[in-house]
């Protein structure tokens, strides 16, 4: 769960460091970068403990996939709550999938 808990701050850091800037299209590109990339910093002080964590309990592989279904869950809130963008149905059928690659890749087979 320690793991998981990680990777959800991590992306939101990641997602504010990536699309944040967006809402401020006026501001210069050196200052979004470098704005971007202090953000980033504390999206890595997240992640790199969220996948040394959880390796072991689960896969390289399996960390993988969880944190891009996390990834696209928190983008999904990101976009409607901040950028207020429609979450459109292909969206969704593209989560479903993505939760079923989870269920793939962790399945014990």
């Amino acid at each position: 769960m320690q793991t998981i808990i990680l990777l959800v701050i991590s992306n939101i850091f990641m997602t504010f460091a990536w699309y944040g800037h967006l809402k401020f299209k006026e501001a210069p590109l050196w200052q979004v970068i470098l704005i971007s990339w202090g953000i980033a910093f504390f999206e890595y002080c997240f992640q790199v403990p969220a996948n040394r964590i959880g390796h072991g309990t689960f896969t390289a592989a399996q960390l993988k996939t969880i944190q891009e279904v996390i990834t696209f869950t928190v983008f999904c809130i990101f976009s409607v709550t901040y950028l207020k963008e429609q979450l459109k149905w292909n969206y969704i059928v593209g989560f479903v999938f993505m939760i079923a690659a989870v269920f793939f890749v962790c399945k014990k087979w």
